[in-house]
């Protein structure tokens, strides 16, 4: 089974994530996008991270009833902060027969030589990278035989600009399904 890793905060999830996550199924050939809910990214702050397990719940809520996307709870039970070659080498002891492969964003492939290990992830797993807005710096890793680019219908929306709208009290709707926006309402999160 061919799993595409799309890892990242998730806080909150949004609707430019879930068209990244579909899109990636057909242009990369994967059976299955799972949603590596990262308890804490190294290069992100951890007090503006929502629990882990709300953010876990938000990502099942936006899958809804879609059995090709599935939201993983795997770095959960990993040390802290969470690194990707370390989640990578967790992900092949546990599922053997299947095989995995990272999307990102171009930004991520930007700054992947600050990641622990890098080589190691770049040599053994196929990188399917999406275009970013704005202007990016081509990434010197951009030829590498495990690099490919894939088109993806992109919004000029993030997690951050949502928050933003959330504590000036305005709607968030459409950008998040709704669901996502009831636990969002209902628990108040994003406001303190």
């Amino acid at each position: 089974m061919k799993i595409g890793l799309f890892f990242g905060s998730f806080n909150p999830v949004h609707t430019g994530h879930l068209i990244i996550a579909e899109t990636a199924l057909d242009e990369a050939g994967l059976d299955r996008v799972w949603f590596m809910v990262s308890p804490q990214n190294p290069f992100k702050e951890k007090k503006t991270l929502l629990p882990e397990y709300d953010r876990l719940k938000m990502v099942e809520m936006a899958i809804g009833d879609n059995n090709r996307l599935l939201a993983s709870n795997i770095e959960f039970g990993l040390p802290k902060p969470s690194y990707t070659v370390d989640t990578l080498a967790h992900l092949y002891d546990k599922y053997r027969s299947y095989s995995f492969s990272l999307i990102m964003g171009e930004d991520n492939l930007l700054h992947l030589h600050k990641w622990k290990n890098y080589e190691a992830i770049l040599e053994n797993y196929a990188l399917y990278v999406y275009p970013r807005k704005g202007e990016i710096v081509e990434s010197s890793l951009k030829n590498h035989r495990n690099v490919h680019y894939f088109e993806a219908p992109l919004l000029d929306i993030s997690a951050t600009y949502l928050r933003a709208r959330i504590q000036a009290h305005k709607s968030v709707r459409y950008m998040t399904p709704d669901p996502v926006v009831k636990y969002i309402e209902d628990g108040r999160l994003f406001l303190s």
